[in-house]
């Protein structure tokens, strides 16, 4: 049984960080293949954030560019997102994201929901001040 478990968020003021992390079990984090993170604040639909596929092929959404790096440690199986300079905006449920498509297909596609085939539970995060 595939489990993905998002840990590290929480409330932070603005301008803040904070780290995601999102350990697998039941599945390794495939070099080839997107793995990612997601974000939906109340009210909206769930959209792609970041992702990270091969020797760090990424992909982000235009919001969090240079605020945000996705990264992930396949020795510890584990994706993690660093966001900095964290804005009202960005508050939402976090969640991680595997087996989505090959690393070929960065750009938009690699940040579709519908590309990915396992989710976690979500971790919440709030900014605000």
């Amino acid at each position: 049984q595939v489990q993905l478990v998002e840990s590290g968020g929480g409330s932070v003021q603005p301008g803040g960080s904070l780290r995601l992390s999102c350990v697998a079990s039941g599945y390794t984090f495939e070099r080839t293949k997107f793995a990612g993170w997601f974000r939906q604040a109340p009210g909206k639909e769930r959209e792609g954030v970041a992702a990270v596929a091969g020797s760090g092929i990424t992909a982000y959404a235009d919001s969090v560019k240079g605020r945000f790096t996705v990264s992930r440690d396949n020795a510890k199986n584990t994706l993690y997102l660093q966001m900095n300079n964290l804005r009202p905006e960005d508050s939402g449920v976090f969640y991680c994201a595997a087996d989505g498509p090959l690393w070929a297909q960065v750009g938009p596609r690699s940040l579709r929901q519908d590309e990915y085939k396992y989710w976690g539970q979500g971790t919440q995060v709030t900014v605000s001040s």
